[in-house]
């Protein structure tokens, strides 16, 4: 299974945006970084912040396309990924919800290098390039919640890295697990997240019965536990350095 997932037709930005509407009160009580703001800063960021529900297989950004926003997910569940030389998909990443991501290209100014597409329904918000400077050049707060983000993606792409490498299933699902559940990049998520079998296929790139097997096994490990919904864990260092023994 190459982890690829239907194509839907993909909305230009511009589409997006004509979907999109003003942030409510609860969603903006989500976002992690609106707390770091003073009072201006508040306001315009307010009224700059746009949100918009995608669908699967809708992409929120596309390979070559110019940068506009800086994107988070309010609730739902992205993919990161690019195709290789060969032709076949590469996921650098999932983007659960809480997650913001992208500010390295739109720092840069440049186009995106990878697409970011929906595995399910999903809330998107977005504040405009230019907010996103402003901010860096007001607050000092904003400017330390940018680089802890640099920081933390810049290891979770050497973890990525890593994954691929790995040729046993078993532990290709419970490191790509452990990304999701970074408390840095991904706070909403907590000790619970919610995903499926077959959207943590798309992830890893394995059908949705090796995906189980694998559940399976890192649960007999005691390091998850697979609940209603979604996957629980219970010992994320031990998830995070898993190797299988004995196989």
């Amino acid at each position: 299974m190459s982890g690829r997932i239907p194509h839907s037709a993909s909305p230009a930005v511009a589409a997006l945006a004509a979907r999109s509407r003003p942030v409510d009160a609860a969603e903006w009580r989500q976002i992690p970084w609106v707390e770091r703001l003073d009072a201006v800063e508040h306001e315009r960021v307010l009224h700059d912040m746009r949100v918009v529900t995608i669908e699967p297989g809708e992409l929120v950004c596309r390979i070559g396309r110019p940068v506009t926003y800086w994107f988070g997910v309010i609730d739902g569940l992205l993919k990161m990924s690019n195709d290789s030389a060969a032709g076949y998909p590469i996921t650098f990443t999932g983007v659960p919800s809480g997650g913001w991501f992208g500010e390295g290209t739109v720092l840069k100014g440049e186009c995106y290098r990878y697409d970011i597409q929906a595995l399910r329904t999903s809330v998107v918000a977005g504040i405009t390039a230019p907010t996103f400077h402003w901010l860096l050049d007001r607050s000092i707060a904003f400017n330390r919640f940018v680089m802890m983000q640099l920081n933390e993606r810049l290891s979770q792409f050497i973890a990525a890295r890593e994954i691929d490498r790995l040729t046993h299933p078993d532990e290709r699902v419970a490191r790509s697990l452990a990304a999701l559940f970074n408390p840095l990049l991904y706070p909403a998520v907590g000790e619970m997240l919610r995903i499926t079998q077959q959207e943590l296929g798309y992830l890893v790139g394995l059908s949705r019965q090796r995906v189980n097997e694998a559940l399976k096994a890192l649960e007999a490990a005691r390091v998850i536990r697979v609940e209603y919904g979604g996957v629980r864990v219970l010992d994320l260092a031990a998830l995070r350095v898993y190797r299988q023994v004995g196989d």
